[in-house]
């Protein structure tokens, strides 16, 4: 189970403070991702990994997000539920992409790819569709061989009509 944390962000351009549901979890990005997925769909990324998703870390498939990581082992993961669009602090991350997820069955599952499925951790959220920002923090630390490094990944998700991917920041 997810840790649960209390937390408060910046949530419209007057800096009003929220509470939101907040998780903190460990996922293993074995093959160099991890993945939010509707819990009622039976999706693969296999294909949605082209040479484009791989440069912007993110591919997306019906109901399904993969991330890419830079590391090849346990990351640090956050999952924040908010009611709008946050602030974007773009200054504080080295890589923000953003993409589209329909969530029909009011449940996401969050999982590395070779996770077993049935034991993966699952957040409950209102089912409509939401936006995802991702932004990847201390990518550079990583090393070489991907299995030490101080890399940190927050995804947002709002409710939000369907919409393209965009990268918000390019890592360097």
């Amino acid at each position: 189970m997810p840790d649960l944390l209390p937390e408060c962000i910046p949530a419209a351009s007057d800096n009003t403070k929220v509470p939101m549901p907040y998780y903190k979890l460990t996922l293993f990005a074995d093959y160099h991702q991890f993945y939010i997925q509707d819990e009622g769909i039976d999706s693969n990324l296999s294909d949605a990994w082209t040479d484009t998703a791989i440069e912007r870390l993110l591919a997306v498939a019906p109901g399904t997000v993969g991330i890419g990581t830079v590391s090849n082992s346990d990351v640090p993961v956050t999952i924040a539920v908010l009611e709008h669009e946050p602030l974007l602090d773009a200054d504080k991350f080295d890589h923000v992409v953003e993409c589209s997820i329909a969530v029909e069955s009011g449940t996401i599952v969050a999982a590395g790819c070779t996770d077993y499925f049935p034991d993966a951790v699952r957040i409950k959220l209102p089912a409509v569709s939401y936006r995802v920002r991702a932004s990847f923090e201390g990518i550079d630390s990583v090393s070489a061989n991907g299995l030490v490094g101080s890399d940190h990944y927050h995804l947002q998700l709002w409710p939000a009509p369907m919409g393209p991917v965009q990268v918000r920041k390019q890592r360097a």
